[in-house]
């Protein structure tokens, strides 16, 4: 079972996707020119600070309003391992699952973490904080299986022996 641990950042509720991304960045030619702004709005120094592997920790309806592909894209290029939230909004669910970005749904550990603090993740079995475990919910196998090559366009190559 996979399993890592990173840094944890802590938002919290309704981070909509015009938060992770804004519009006016949406202009630029590429993802690595829009990382720069992710979370601007909210937390202008938050990407800057992150470092690969770090995981964001979220209240409820984490990727709401439009539904811009660059919103996970961004989070990802940041280098995020993964989000945890309570819940996610749908339509940035899929994106995100299609662009291999891992999201895990937990309704706890947003209330207990600290920024900062580490935590560690077992794949579609738990998270581990302060010698506490908060169970999560497995994902179905064909999404683990696009999150794990990288996004859609990946797994589908792979698949097909391409």
């Amino acid at each position: 079972m996979e399993q890592f641990e990173g840094r944890v950042w802590v938002l919290g509720d309704d981070v909509d996707t015009d938060i992770i991304i804004p519009t006016e960045y949406l202009a630029l030619k590429t993802i690595e020119e829009m990382k720069q702004y992710g979370f601007s709005p909210l937390r202008p120094e938050l990407a800057a600070q992150v470092k690969e592997g770090d995981i964001l920790v979220a209240g409820k309806n984490f990727g709401c309003g439009s539904s811009r592909e660059q919103a996970p894209e961004v989070v990802k290029a940041l280098g995020i391992g993964c989000v945890i939230a309570k819940s996610f909004a749908r339509i940035f669910f899929r994106n995100a699952i299609n662009n291999g970005l891992l999201l895990i749904e937990q309704p706890d550990l947003h209330d207990d973490v600290q920024e900062g603090d580490r935590i560690r993740v077992v794949v579609n079995e738990h998270i581990e904080y302060k010698g506490k475990s908060y169970p999560i919910t497995s994902l179905p196998e064909n999404l683990v299986e696009i999150i794990s090559a990288g996004g859609l366009v990946k797994a589908m190559r792979r698949r097909n022996g391409l």
